[in-house]
């Protein structure tokens, strides 16, 4: 079989502007608990696309941390390169996608650092081995060798061997501050659903896409 002879007819659900919220965060966190019932893997994973000053893209998958009003919370060195190209362009676009539900969800919008006092609340969380990660890689930059970053970790664990282990300054949070979020349901013969919520004057306004 050939790449593109590679091809899923999507059949399992439909979705209409009667079926979408009126708030498209609402309509986000019951496609999220559905996600999860339905044991997606990882379902808080997500594309998060950047861009240089100069339109050059890059992406990579992340995983969302925090969802309310105020938009989606993600973590990272920010001498990484996403974090770099935040910093010189703070737009970007996530997109989730949940294909034992057929759906997808795409947000862009512009970009800024959560509170270090929110960052700090999140890095307490995380499991020991990851706090010490976060002090021991220098994300994106280049690196010699794995035993260099094997060596690494073993001096910043000697380090805080006897203590907690602080949240560095180069790491922290980010939100995209949503100014349009898409929600895709495939359908078949590739005809799907496509409701678009696009803030403007501070509301938000829900309309249909053409598949």
């Amino acid at each position: 079989m050939s790449i593109a002879d590679i091809r899923t007819d999507y059949r399992r659900h439909a979705f209409s502007e009667q079926d979408a919220a009126d708030d498209p965060i609402a309509q986000f966190t019951t496609w999220f608990d559905e996600a999860v019932r339905a044991e997606v893997m990882e379902p808080n994973a997500m594309c998060l696309a950047t861009a240089t000053p100069d339109a050059y893209p890059s992406a990579r998958m992340v995983l969302l941390k925090g969802v309310d009003a105020r938009g989606f919370v993600f973590y990272t060195d920010y001498r990484s390169r996403k974090g770099q190209e935040l910093a010189d362009n703070p737009g970007a676009a996530l997109c989730f996608f949940w294909p034992e539900l057929e759906r997808q969800v795409r947000v862009t919008g512009a970009v800024q650092r959560v509170s270090r006092a929110e960052s700090d609340a999140y890095f307490q969380s995380r499991p020991l081995p990851s706090r010490l990660g976060a002090w021991s890689s220098v994300q994106s930059s280049v690196l010699p060798s794995r035993d260099v970053l094997e060596a690494e970790v073993e001096a910043v664990t000697q380090r805080f061997a006897a203590g907690e282990v602080p949240l560095p300054d180069h790491w922290g949070g980010f939100r995209v501050v949503p100014e349009e979020i898409e929600f895709w349901q495939g359908r078949s013969s590739r005809l799907h659903d496509r409701i678009q919520y696009r803030r403007e004057a501070g509301t938000w306004v829900k309309r249909r896409l053409s598949p």
